[in-house]
């Protein structure tokens, strides 16, 4: 199929689509995806396809609808293009536009979940019902996926897809689609597409300082809550050990490799743990790019929450952190716990404890596959000029439950992007927008590439 295949009414239908969905207020916590889910599965009955809708919890459903391809030509596993409709908190006073206006200004569409991920659904399944128009022989199932939870950790969405109903997801697929990747980054007058193929693993740990209870009347030099103030602030400063990985030195060498011999020798010594620390705020100098490097090449720590006494007269026996802690590939839990308890155990002592509140492991998956060698192939069409890069992502997806059952998953959402919009601040970001154009071309691209993958000889 020829990248214009869509029309400007196929264009036109997956605006309100999207539009639609991102009306639906449907903020994790606590979620309420079912209204959401519905219109999916309106949709999906309208092209055809009878969706079947699970869940834990009927408010937070899970929805999978299948594709099947002809028995007589099918020749390889399941692929599942998968999306969350769950989002993040909003702050309304902080936007332009209201975050669940669905505002369309004629050059983008305003809302939470535009970018992550409700633009991926009314994307993916207006590639699937363009598809099915055409009458493409395809030469294995499409499963579509929507769910819920991702925000929160995917206990009610795709973990519990996995554990309870894999055969649904085709048993063994071979492949996923999912977030985050194929969107234009603008660097230095070129255009680069990474395409996902690692992402850190999670560990979200409580810590709990011990202190002398007691009323706060009294000074309390030694109390609970000081200390604890003083542990996030030496969190907050920590400069955890270097763990450039395969994952992290391929995706900094693929921005390299196209700014010349120079570039890439720099490029190399950024993952020396011994020189990457010292180098890497004179190679980089812009800081949102320079923390975004920094993410993927040492585990982090981020306290994000804070408890402690119930009464304003009380000085509490203990007080407690929690921290978004997030992993290296090779890196597990206990290794960044042993990190952050020698680097606090220098300035509070010893009176602390971690609590494993949520983890998932790291994830990397192979780029030796046809169907990276499609996304690749689709994207030089898309854009002759672009720079494709395998990247690694500092948070999580779906993506770690579904590697579970064998499946090679890549991030692939594409988009094109102008120069001004930065798609990283679009991520839980103030006034998240998808441009509509590059919107379109994301739709072209997704359905130029499996229209090849799907019809080709595996």
């Amino acid at each position: 199929m020829a990248a214009d295949g869509i029309t400007a009414a196929e264009k036109a239908a997956a605006n309100e689509l999207l539009k639609s969905l991102l009306q639906i207020d449907t903020t994790n916590p606590p979620g309420n995806e079912a209204a959401a889910i519905e219109r999916v599965a309106e949709y999906c009955r309208g092209m055809g396809l009878e969706p079947t809708i699970v869940s834990a919890d009927p408010e937070r459903p899970n929805l999978v609808a299948r594709w099947s391809a002809d028995p007589a030509i099918r020749s390889g596993r399941p692929i599942i293009l998968s999306c969350h409709l769950d989002v993040v908190p909003a702050d309304p006073q902080r936007w332009t536009h209201p975050p669940f206006s669905a505002h369309d200004d004629g050059t983008y569409i305003w809302g939470r979940g535009a970018i992550d991920m409700k633009g991926f659904a009314a994307m993916a399944l207006t590639t699937i019902a363009k598809l099915k128009s055409k009458g493409a022989a395809i030469n294995r199932d499409v499963i579509f996926v929507a769910v819920s939870d991702e925000e929160a950790g995917t206990k009610l969405g795709s973990r519990w897809l996995v554990d309870n109903h894999p055969e649904l997801l085709g048993g063994d697929p071979e492949y996923v689609i999912n977030e985050v990747g194929g969107f234009t980054i603008h660097q230095k007058g070129r255009r680069f597409y990474p395409v996902q193929v690692a992402e850190k693993g999670a560990a979200w740990l409580r810590l709990t300082v011990t202190g002398k209870p007691g009323h706060s009347s009294l000074p309390a030099t030694d109390s609970a809550v000081l200390t604890l103030a003083k542990a996030v602030e030496v969190i907050g400063k920590a400069q955890l050990p270097w763990h450039a990985g395969e994952e992290a030195g391929r995706f900094i060498r693929g921005f390299a490799a196209a700014q010349g011999v120079i570039a890439e020798w720099i490029s190399t010594l950024l993952t020396d743990p011994r020189i990457g620390p010292l180098l890497l705020p004179i190679a980089i100098r812009d800081s949102s790019r320079r923390d975004s490097i920094e993410a993927i090449l040492r585990n982090t720590a981020n306290p994000t929450r804070l408890s402690a006494a119930t009464a304003v007269n009380t000085l509490p026996g203990s007080a407690s952190a929690d921290i978004d802690g997030r992993l290296a590939p090779g890196q597990t839990t206990a290794d960044l716990i042993r990190e952050l308890t020698e680097v606090l155990t220098s300035k509070i002592g010893d009176g602390f404890s971690f609590e494993v509140l949520h983890e998932s492991p790291p994830v990397s998956f192979s780029t030796d596959t046809e169907l990276f060698q499609h996304i690749e192939q689709a994207l030089h069409r898309a854009e002759p000029e672009a720079h494709v890069v395998p990247s690694i992502i500092p948070g999580y997806t779906d993506s770690f439950n579904y590697a579970r059952l064998g499946a090679q998953c890549y991030g692939f959402y594409p988009l094109q992007l102008p120069p001004e919009l930065d798609f990283a601040a679009m991520f839980h970001g103030d006034d998240e927008r998808i441009p509509i154009a590059g919107f379109h071309w994301g739709i072209e691209t997704l359905c130029d590439m499996l229209s090849h993958f799907l019809t080709s000889e595996t």
